[in-house]
Protein backbone atom coordinates (compact mmCIF):
# COMPACT_ATOMS: atom_id res chain seq x y z
CA UNK A 1 0.00 0.00 0.00
CA UNK A 2 1.43 3.40 -0.59
CA UNK A 3 1.03 6.65 1.04
CA UNK A 4 -2.07 8.06 -0.58
CA UNK A 5 -1.39 12.10 0.27
CA UNK A 6 2.15 11.88 -1.04
CA UNK A 7 3.22 13.35 -4.50
CA UNK A 8 6.77 12.73 -6.19
CA UNK A 9 8.78 15.23 -5.99
CA UNK A 10 11.23 16.18 -8.57
CA UNK A 11 15.07 17.53 -8.04
CA UNK A 12 15.41 21.13 -7.25
CA UNK A 13 12.04 21.33 -5.28
CA UNK A 14 12.88 23.63 -2.05
CA UNK A 15 11.27 21.32 0.89
CA UNK A 16 10.95 22.36 4.72
CA UNK A 17 11.17 19.44 7.01
CA UNK A 18 8.36 19.48 9.07
CA UNK A 19 9.36 20.29 12.99
CA UNK A 20 8.22 17.37 14.80
CA UNK A 21 8.65 16.56 18.36
CA UNK A 22 6.71 13.12 18.76
CA UNK A 23 6.06 10.66 21.69
CA UNK A 24 7.20 7.94 19.47
CA UNK A 25 10.35 6.99 16.30
CA UNK A 26 10.92 8.91 14.04
CA UNK A 27 13.69 9.66 11.79
CA UNK A 28 13.39 13.40 11.05
CA UNK A 29 17.13 14.44 13.00
CA UNK A 30 16.48 17.61 15.00
CA UNK A 31 19.16 19.55 12.96
CA UNK A 32 16.76 19.67 9.81
CA UNK A 33 13.45 20.55 11.31
CA UNK A 34 12.51 23.00 10.42
CA UNK A 35 15.01 23.95 7.29
CA UNK A 36 14.68 24.31 3.94
CA UNK A 37 16.43 21.95 1.83
CA UNK A 38 16.65 20.20 -1.71
CA UNK A 39 15.31 17.47 -3.45
CA UNK A 40 18.56 15.93 -5.03
CA UNK A 41 16.96 12.90 -5.81
CA UNK A 42 13.86 10.31 -5.88
CA UNK A 43 15.48 7.31 -3.40
CA UNK A 44 11.83 4.99 -4.03
CA UNK A 45 9.29 3.74 -1.56
CA UNK A 46 10.25 2.67 1.53
CA UNK A 47 8.23 1.16 4.76
CA UNK A 48 7.50 4.25 7.06
CA UNK A 49 9.88 4.19 10.11
CA UNK A 50 7.18 5.57 12.53
CA UNK A 51 4.87 2.75 11.43
CA UNK A 52 7.22 -0.04 11.39
CA UNK A 53 8.31 0.23 15.21
CA UNK A 54 4.48 1.09 16.49
CA UNK A 55 3.09 -1.62 14.92
CA UNK A 56 6.16 -3.78 15.12
CA UNK A 57 7.12 -4.43 11.61
CA UNK A 58 3.71 -5.38 10.93
CA UNK A 59 3.51 -2.39 8.16
CA UNK A 60 2.41 -1.94 4.25
CA UNK A 61 2.27 1.71 4.61
CA UNK A 62 5.15 2.34 1.66
CA UNK A 63 6.23 6.29 1.08
CA UNK A 64 7.75 8.18 -0.94
CA UNK A 65 12.12 8.84 0.08
CA UNK A 66 14.17 11.69 -1.15
CA UNK A 67 17.68 12.89 -0.89
CA UNK A 68 17.63 16.40 0.33
CA UNK A 69 20.50 18.36 0.61
CA UNK A 70 20.64 21.27 3.14
CA UNK A 71 23.42 23.95 3.37
CA UNK A 72 25.20 23.27 6.26
CA UNK A 73 25.69 27.39 6.99
CA UNK A 74 21.70 27.22 6.84
CA UNK A 75 21.97 24.84 9.66
CA UNK A 76 24.69 25.88 11.85
CA UNK A 77 25.80 29.34 10.44
CA UNK A 78 28.71 27.92 9.07
CA UNK A 79 30.89 26.07 6.75
CA UNK A 80 31.07 25.75 3.31
CA UNK A 81 29.77 21.98 2.62
CA UNK A 82 26.49 20.39 2.94
CA UNK A 83 24.38 17.52 4.19
CA UNK A 84 22.25 15.43 2.42
CA UNK A 85 19.96 12.75 4.34
CA UNK A 86 17.50 10.62 3.09
CA UNK A 87 13.89 11.88 4.40
CA UNK A 88 10.53 10.51 3.94
CA UNK A 89 7.30 12.73 2.15
CA UNK A 90 6.14 12.52 5.24
CA UNK A 91 8.51 14.65 6.80
CA UNK A 92 8.51 16.82 4.43
CA UNK A 93 6.47 20.00 3.14
CA UNK A 94 6.81 22.62 0.00
CA UNK A 95 8.76 25.60 0.95
CA UNK A 96 6.20 28.37 -0.15
CA UNK A 97 9.05 31.37 0.91
CA UNK A 98 11.99 30.51 -0.96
Amino acid sequence: MSDPGSQLLAPGALVRCRPQDPNRHHRAPRYVQGHVGEVVEYRGSQPLPDEVVASRGATRLMVPVYGVRFVAAELWGGGDHSVTLDLWSSYLEPETNP
